[in-house]
């Protein structure tokens, strides 16, 4: 019985580059919601500093749109390594369902990385496991270049 998702002979890789630039997105549009009547189209950078003088946004929305700020700079400090990561392996040839599955593990260790930072740092104690998926981000990236130095060689 096939799945519906073909991780051996579909090339589903460079597909999850532009779903990435979207999971980097998610959080930041979030903070616009959050931000309300805040939110700067004009000067976006200052949405935070708008919503700080606001007395009517309680101080757990106004970490929490700081945290929704900073998953998505951090989703887009590791994007274009991950882009380069997926075309460095294709490049040289790497078995598709290794780099299909190391695809997918950034993708859902970002959006757990999303979730985690955004959601569940309300409580402090949760700040490792933030940390545990972002290193599992950064093993598919680096395995993906890794692999593909070890298929050139």
């Amino acid at each position: 019985m096939g799945s519906i998702l073909d991780l051996r002979s579909t090339n589903w890789s460079y597909y999850t580059v532009p779903i990435a630039f979207m999971l980097v997105m998610v959080p930041h549009a979030y903070s616009i919601v959050l931000a309300g009547k805040n939110y700067d189209l004009d000067s976006p950078r200052r949405t935070e500093d708008l919503c700080a003088k606001d007395t009517s946004l309680g101080k757990a929305v106004l970490r929490r749109i700081s945290r929704a700020k900073a998953a998505s700079a951090n989703g887009f400090e590791t994007l274009g390594l991950y882009a380069a990561g997926v075309v460095a392996a294709n490049v040289a040839q790497v078995e598709t369902e290794a780099v299909n599955k190391l695809a997918l593990t950034y993708l859902v260790s970002r959006a757990v990385y999303n979730f985690v930072y955004v959601h569940l740092q309300d409580n402090k104690r949760m700040a490792p496991i933030r940390s545990l998926v972002w290193l599992v981000s950064l093993y598919a990236i680096f395995a993906l270049f890794v692999k593909a130095g070890i298929q050139i060689n």
